[in-house]
């Protein structure tokens, strides 16, 4: 016999419990929105923080610097006190949004659905593994990303190697750095492909301090041991091999949108970012479904995505309250030549929203970013960045585009520039 099906109803159900979610379902409760769920597949409500034993996380949100658990187990209480309600150990199965929103979901207790007015979408990233990389080799116990090193780390409180090596210069890499001296590990290289690092250099100055080499144009051409790690086979541009000894591989950083949920539901993804696209207000082609956090655009640091977070909860609770303009005619935003992507990706003719689009470049870039629309160029702005760094552009600079706005990188530096994209 099958287990009865219980039925809840919300305003707003919030899916994914990390400084999005969280962020969101607080600042709703703090709107006037009676019924907040959050549901999370995890046990426990934080996100990635909770797997980061190591500062600085909570500066915007508590005014103080604060280690991920804390920082995690705060914004939780947080969220409980305003008045939300947290389903955890619960994964959602399914989305129905044909006629009323209807949602499925599964865990220990039994099948729930739950019937929602609004959905935010909060379901965070997650980083590429060993097979979408490529890398060849054995298949050894040792090779793993940093999310399963920071759980052995502080959640098990294990040491899964001693003597890894780390490919990557994300953040990301960083923070694996001071995870790795946290369980004793001494990583015997940091590797990246590209001639620079991804991170600011002068980031680079942890590997330096905790004694860790960091090579350019390194990659990893095989994995070596039955059982465990033993070494690994690294090649140089130039094609030179070189066999380092070792007990472990450290996949960092390339992260990709969660958005399995937003692509079983049927809505619309964007091919830069792999998650689903937005309007300035973070309604998704279905504008009952929102979508806030690293699901859009990976990856940001907590703190920009519990105040995404905040700002669109702030838009969820102008809907239900029939403030928002109507989805009617969009203005397209499209990534052209050396733009990875552009977040949002359509813009209704509308005053309001967030204030800044968000944009990737695809490779290292000086020179000018330029946006155009029926051919005509309507911004250009001096731009120096590298990928993975945040590019700001206004979005009151497109008030009065009338078509699909084209963004690309331009190296012709002796252009007259105006508007204000920055890069942070």
């Amino acid at each position: 016999m099958s287990a009865p099906l219980d039925v809840a109803n919300a305003e707003v159900l919030v899916i994914g419990a990390g400084p999005a979610g969280l962020a969101a379902a607080t600042r709703l409760k703090s709107l006037g929105v009676r019924n907040v769920i959050v549901v999370d597949r995890e046990p426990q409500a934080g996100g990635i923080p909770r797997h980061c034993g190591h500062p600085p996380f909570g500066m915007r949100e508590f005014g103080r610097v604060l280690t991920g658990p804390v920082y995690a187990r705060r914004l939780s209480e947080r969220a409980q006190r305003a008045g939300a309600e947290l389903l955890l150990g619960c994964s959602v199965v399914g989305i129905d949004h044909v006629g009323g929103i209807v949602v499925t979901c599964a865990s220990s207790r039994g099948p729930t659905e739950i019937r929602a007015e609004r959905i935010i979408l909060a379901t965070g990233v997650r980083e590429t593994s060993r097979a979408a990389r490529l890398i060849s080799g054995d298949r050894p116990l040792g090779v793993l990303n940093t999310g399963a090193l920071q759980s052995y780390a502080y959640l098990q409180h294990m040491a899964p190697f001693r003597r890894p090596v780390i490919v990557g210069t994300e953040l990301v890499a960083l923070s694996s750095l001071l995870t790795c001296r946290k369980i004793g590990a001494a990583p015997v290289a940091m590797i990246e492909d590209r001639d620079r690092p991804t991170v600011r250099r002068i980031s680079m100055l942890l590997p330096h301090l905790l004694g860790v080499p960091v090579r350019y144009r390194t990659h990893i051409a095989d994995i070596k041991g039955k059982q465990r790690v033993e070494a690994v086979t690294l090649r140089r541009d130039d094609g030179t091999l070189e066999d380092m000894e070792c007990d472990g591989v450290l996949l960092t950083g390339r992260f990709m949108p969660e958005a399995t949920l937003a692509r079983s539901a049927g809505l619309e993804i964007d091919r830069g970012t792999g998650g689903p696209t937005i309007d300035q207000f973070g309604r998704t082609s279905e504008p009952r479904i929102f979508a806030a956090g690293n699901v859009l655009h990976p990856i940001e640091t907590a703190g920009w995505s519990w105040r995404e977070g905040r700002r669109i909860a702030e838009f969820v609770a102008a809907d239900l309250a029939g403030q928002l303009p109507a989805v009617t005619r969009t203005v397209k935003l499209t990534p052209g030549e050396s733009v990875r992507y552009v977040v949002p990706q359509r813009l209704v003719p509308e005053r309001g929203g967030l204030t800044y689009l968000q944009l990737r470049v695809a490779d290292d870039v000086s020179g000018a970013l330029t946006a155009r629309c029926r051919g005509q160029l309507i911004m250009t702005q001096p731009l120096t960045s590298a990928p993975e760094r945040r590019v700001l552009a206004p979005i009151s600079a497109f008030d009065r585009a009338d078509g699909e706005v084209v963004f690309s990188f331009d190296d012709n530096r002796s252009a007259t520039y105006r508007s204000d994209a920055t890069c942070v």
